[in-house]
């Protein structure tokens, strides 16, 4: 009897060393597994490979979304369209001067010509984004319509469609505030050089205010966008319908926008 027992206690001993060894190799692997992120590889005409990881783990959307327009070829012929020294250099915008939106045909196959926008990863529209806007941080632009009024704060912070732009130096007001989604890993002295392309006053600027003098003279041309997922599939982000800021600033008036007929 008591031979049995002994060797019950034994038994028990070697399946509690073993369980105890498969959850410490287990952390143990957690701990030490390298992450494979997507890479995003971008040439720019005349100046050369820029590279930049992207961080799905903190904005899935954002990532989503850029690896299927990149990948489908939408970044390819467009510009850098702001520069401004000392802070970013913007690009993605197919109409070239900041206005334009992705349609659901850049993203998608049975997609059409209708805009769309996705929504803001950051912490101020409840995502908890911990990537800092550091030199080198890639992340998406949206407009600001709080200036016209601020209730306008929702319509702002899900603005964000295909534009996006890499950070030239150390920005803190702008965490929490955008979407950071990636960030530079190759090519930052590529940055910095468009950084330093000649700029002027956009030619529709309003020269009696305080105007921002970022666009460039000779758009640097982005050749193309492309992104390496290591087989993963990261889907499509969840489209938004785009605030049409023009219906809103009619009906503050109490006017009717269907009322309006074109002049041909």
């Amino acid at each position: 009897m008591e031979k049995i027992k002994n060797v019950i206690w034994i038994i028990a001993l070697i399946i509690l060393i073993v369980l105890i060894g498969g959850i410490s190799y287990g952390y143990y692997r957690n701990a030490t597994m390298e992450v494979t992120r997507p890479v995003a590889t971008m040439e720019v005409e005349n100046f050369g490979t820029i590279k930049f990881e992207l961080y799905p783990e903190y904005a899935p959307e954002t990532v989503a979304n850029f690896i299927a327009l990149a990948n489908r070829g939408f970044y390819d012929g467009l510009t850098f369209h702001r520069i401004v020294k000392d802070f970013m250099i913007q690009g993605g915008d197919k109409n070239g001067d900041g206005t334009g939106l992705a349609t659901t045909s850049d993203l998608r196959d049975d997609g059409d010509d209708t805009e769309y926008t996705i929504k803001g990863e950051f912490i101020a529209n409840g995502v908890d984004n911990k990537l800092q806007f550091e030199e080198g941080v890639v992340a998406m632009a949206r407009s600001d319509y709080t200036s016209y009024s601020s209730s306008l704060t929702e319509e702002s912070y899900n603005s964000g469609s295909s534009q996006f732009f890499i950070m030239t130096a150390e920005n803190t007001s702008l965490n929490g505030q955008y979407t950071s989604f990636g960030k530079v890993t190759e090519g930052m002295d590529i940055v910095h050089q468009i950084e330093e392309v000649e700029v002027k006053a956009a030619d529709d600027a309003d020269t009696t205010g305080n105007t921002e003098v970022s666009t460039p003279v000779n758009p640097p041309v982005i050749t193309s966008i492309r992104v390496e997922t290591n087989g993963i599939d990261y889907g499509l982000p969840e489209t938004l319908t785009p605030f049409d800021y023009t219906t809103w600033l009619y009906q503050q008036y109490g006017i009717d926008p269907s009322t309006f007929t074109t002049v041909e």
